[in-house]
């Protein structure tokens, strides 16, 4: 099932008389339930991709769907409610609250949604349920990054936006925090969008979408994921 159609989308930035076209007629549709890869180069759109889709920025012409309504058109009040309602996000920064321990971070979470969800199961799912008591200071990057991850999951959103997840981590932790991310998709379904410049993460996922100036300039369909243990890195 389609759950988010791109099409014909543009992305203009204007300085002065100056205009920087950093997304060029990008066209994509993505499943519900998918893990996709936006590989590029710094430089190549790709996180300005995630920021049109995720409605953090807004596109300069074209149309982007979710389940058939056009959000493209929606008003910054109405965009932000559908973010909070549907979609969650994953940033090389952890933005965790430091004076709460891990469950109360994920605690925090399921207070943006409005599905009631099992926090410990969620915790369980991320690989921390003996971190669970554990602040922010007690973890290191990888189990940090995770606690990020079970948050956004709390909410039960519909998408996950990952911009770098393994940018600031080690190859061990990355891969660790990478298994977190698809044990997520496999158990809870949630559909998956990873930006990353490095072509060893591409393997995880179900579609790689190859970026380069501002185009997507190659499609790949992967037969079967690779574990995340088992890719080259960087």
């Amino acid at each position: 099932m389609k759950l988010i159609e791109i099409k014909n989308v543009y992305k203009v930035f204007k300085t002065g008389k100056i205009k920087n076209t950093v997304l060029n007629d990008i066209n994509l549709s993505i499943e519900e339930g998918e893990i996709i890869i936006i590989l590029g180069p710094s430089g190549s759109g790709k996180t300005t991709l995630l920021n049109v889709v995720s409605g953090l920025d807004k596109i300069t012409k074209g149309k982007i769907s979710y389940n058939g309504k056009n959000i493209s058109k929606y008003s910054d009040m109405r965009m932000t409610k559908f973010r909070k309602k549907n979609l969650g996000f994953i940033f090389q920064t952890y933005n965790l609250l430091e004076h709460l321990n891990v469950y109360e971070n994920v605690l925090v979470g399921s207070s943006l949604g409005k599905v009631k969800v099992d926090i410990d199961e969620i915790i369980e799912t991320v690989g921390l349920k003996k971190h669970k008591k554990k602040y922010m200071h007690e973890l290191s990057g990888g189990e940090q990054q995770r606690v990020s991850i079970a948050r956004a999951l709390a909410k039960k959103p519909a998408v996950m936006f990952c911009d770098e997840p393994t940018g600031a981590l080690d190859e061990k932790t990355g891969k660790i925090v990478l298994e977190s991310l698809v044990e997520a998709n496999n158990k809870l379904k949630t559909t998956m969008i990873i930006v990353t410049h490095n072509p060893g993460i591409a393997l995880i996922g179900d579609r790689i979408i190859k970026m380069n100036s501002g185009k997507i300039v190659e499609e790949i369909k992967n037969e079967k994921r690779t574990n995340p243990k088992d890719i080259p890195w960087g």
